[in-house]
């Protein structure tokens, strides 16, 4: 079952996604696609951090 933390990690990715496309695309401004992509990056450390802090707290 989810959680409040796991709703947190996962709503945190999926801003972070929407960023990414807005800037590569050019939705908030002119197309930026190495800044699209530098924060594209941000969605599997967001994820990664996400998984290690819920394997971190089943183990205790």
């Amino acid at each position: 079952m989810l959680k409040t933390p796991d709703f947190m990690i996962l709503g945190g990715a999926f801003l972070s996604f929407l960023l990414s496309v807005s800037l590569w695309f050019g939705a908030i401004g002119d197309a930026n696609k190495e800044a699209g992509l530098f924060v594209a990056m941000w969605v599997p450390s967001i994820l990664g951090v996400g998984v290690y802090f819920v394997v971190r707290s089943q183990r205790r």
